[in-house]
């Protein structure tokens, strides 16, 4: 069997998935800043997305009027490609920075040992200049977007920064990776309208919810690496009562995405959606086994169903607001 020392000779992390476009397309000089950036798992800026565009449709649609037309209900395209590009680049700049803080620490986990940093693929200096290209991106993608979100967009920093040295100091790392990874739900609102109101900020603590309940499934898979180095979880925290823990975290997402969707005054066929969500939560509570580091990884990745089923039901809201005149 391969081990992780001849695999990151190779130049591929120890948990690289196989055949990825990462490997098959970009030159071998490339990889460790692919995977720095983590192009090859994709999952990460999938569900750094989701609330800005979760945020953004909410707020196309909010209040709306049965003679609105359709085009004027739905998100801009523009807005969120903006929200794509911006959530892959600012999710590769948060993972290298995290990887740097975390060097030491990913240096005495099985898993992360051989990603490039502690495997010596590349140097710290590197990795820093890595960080200043992509942050460029994400600031052009900014630049967009009215002042206010400019500066609500600078504000989301001191929290990203601060991120990767809550593992060190609290059970609840989780809880601040929830308040980064959020933050597009305060964002879609304030391109739409210059400020920040209650259905966004309602949003965003439903978002945080969902975050730390499915970032606690993530972390049992380095429960016990954790243990020896010392990095505290809500994984360890939560323990063996993961489960009701699970249970309260989703469920209160749902219920304050509800509210907020309720305070905008959306169309109430949007909770469809979000009542979609909430099966496929409650499946990844009932099923999860967390001593399955394989299960939990693939429960952990399925919430970006849950992204696009809350986001599907925000469209189909719009869209039966607009056909609703011509039944």
């Amino acid at each position: 069997m391969e081990t992780i020392q001849s695999r990151a000779a190779r130049g591929r992390v120890s948990d690289a998935p196989s055949g990825h476009w990462v490997y098959r397309v970009l030159p071998r000089a490339v990889w460790p800043y692919a995977q720095l950036a983590r192009w090859d798992r994709p999952i990460g800026w999938e569900l750094l997305l989701w609330p800005c565009w979760w945020s953004a449709a909410m707020a196309a649609s909010a209040y709306a009027r049965p003679d609105d037309p359709l085009v004027s209900l739905l998100p801009s395209l523009s807005t969120l490609i903006l929200f794509l590009v911006g959530a892959i680049a600012m999710r590769g700049a948060g993972c290298t920075y995290n990887d740097i803080v975390d060097e030491g620490i990913d240096d005495q986990v099985e898993r992360t040992r051989s990603r490039p940093l502690p495997s010596g693929q590349v140097s710290r200096r590197q990795a820093w200049a890595f960080i200043v290209v992509q942050a460029l991106v994400g600031l052009a993608v900014l630049l967009q977007f009215n002042s206010f979100a400019i500066l609500l967009g600078f504000a989301s920093l001191l929290v990203v920064a601060a991120y990767p040295f809550m593992k060190r100091i609290t059970n609840w790392p989780q809880f601040v990776l929830g308040l980064a990874f959020s933050w597009g739900a305060l964002m879609g609102w304030a391109v739409e309208f210059g400020d920040v109101d209650g259905p966004a900020v309602l949003l965003y603590v439903g978002s945080i919810l969902w975050v730390i309940g499915y970032d606690t499934i993530y972390a049992h898979q380095d429960k016990e690496d954790d243990a020896i180095v010392g990095v505290r979880s809500t994984a360890r925290l939560f323990g063996e009562n993961t489960k009701p823990w699970l249970a309260g975290l989703y469920g209160g997402a749902l219920m304050c995405m509800a509210l907020a969707f309720a305070s905008a005054q959306i169309p109430l066929v949007s909770l469809a959606g979000l009542c979609a969500a909430g099966v496929h939560m409650a499946r990844q509570i009932v099923v999860l086994n967390i001593d399955d580091p394989d299960q939990c990884l693939r429960l952990f990745k399925s919430n970006n169903t849950v992204g696009w089923l809350i986001f599907a039901g925000l469209l189909g809201g719009a869209v039966w607001v607009a056909l609703k005149p011509m039944v």
